[in-house]
């Protein structure tokens, strides 16, 4: 497997080795201890899929009390997937990476906990995996506007397609108050 590091190091980017032939292909999308050895630092207790139409950008979301690392991936179209680095204690705070994951890359993201979330669809469509390391607690998702001027994140789309959750969410400056010192 090819280990791809960022300028986030504890976001890390995977190409699981494709095995195909004329019969079609196969590929390990998880196996503990090779993705332990790599970085990934707990189980998973939760998976979770999404599909969402072109221009759908979902994000960027985090959890308080109960973060969740999550490995991500894309089974049908391609998405550009973003990470946050809400740690007040990280020299890599306020930034983030984003990353192509398309169903013909294979790549997978892993989003460390205590980071915000998001991907918008760059294609027709996109079905969307992720494991997560917690539960999903709904009263303690909070997230950032995908817009944040402070936070910067360069989209590859424009007048993205958001749920009225996603459309009212804050700024980073907002949040700082409620962020725990990680």
């Amino acid at each position: 497997m090819k280990i791809i590091t960022t300028s986030i190091p504890e976001v890390i980017v995977f190409e699981p080795p494709v095995f195909a032939d004329d019969r079609g292909h196969f590929q390990q999308t998880y196996q503990e201890k090779q993705y332990r050895e790599a970085g990934v630092p707990k189980s998973f207790v939760q998976d979770n899929q999404s599909y969402s139409i072109a221009k759908v950008l979902r994000g960027l979301h985090f959890q308080l009390a109960h973060p969740q690392g999550k490995l991500v991936r894309v089974t049908k179209g391609e998405v550009f997937d973003v990470a946050v680095d809400l740690r007040k204690n990280s020299p890599t705070f306020g930034q983030w990476h984003g990353e192509i994951l398309s169903a013909e890359n294979r790549r997978q993201m892993y989003v460390p906990e205590n980071f915000a979330h998001g991907f918008c669809v760059l294609g027709d469509c996109a079905e969307f995996l992720y494991k997560c390391t917690d539960f999903y607690h709904p009263g303690d998702e909070v997230g950032l506007i995908w817009n944040d001027a402070e936070v910067g994140v360069k989209w590859p789309i424009n007048d993205p397609l958001l749920s009225a959750k996603d459309q009212k969410l804050p700024t980073l400056a907002q949040v700082m108050d409620v962020l725990p010192n990680y």
